[in-house]
């Protein structure tokens, strides 16, 4: 699991480093949210070592690419899944803002 080193993580504050662990390999990220960079470092050391137990493969970089693959596949399909979705959403819109407009539409023509 990724974590804060052993040594309780440091967040500098003039760059927002914080220290991680991923697949037992350290890295010092940077960004502007020190807890977000350590959840997306757990979600990758949790994909690495998933890949490593189903194919017994040792080789890091080979491990890295594939949980790569696993994540952009997981991102795809979501993306995918929303594209419908939000396709179906505006339909349903249009529908009920046509249905709306003739409602009103023979209220105002019987008023």
């Amino acid at each position: 699991m990724a974590t804060a080193t052993k040594h309780a993580a440091v967040k500098d504050p003039r760059n927002n480093a914080v220290r991680v662990e991923i697949f037992d390999q350290a890295y010092n990220l940077r960004g502007s949210d020190a807890e977000y960079i350590l959840k997306l470092a757990e979600y990758v050391d949790g994909k690495m070592r998933a890949v490593a137990e189903q194919t017994h493969t040792v080789d890091t970089a080979r491990l890295a690419v594939l949980a790569a693959l696993n994540i952009a596949d997981e991102y795809h399909l979501l993306k995918r899944n929303q594209d419908v979705g939000s396709g179906d959403y505006l339909r349903r819109a249009q529908n009920l803002f046509s249905a709306l407009d003739d409602v009103l539409g023979d209220k105002r023509r019987a008023g």
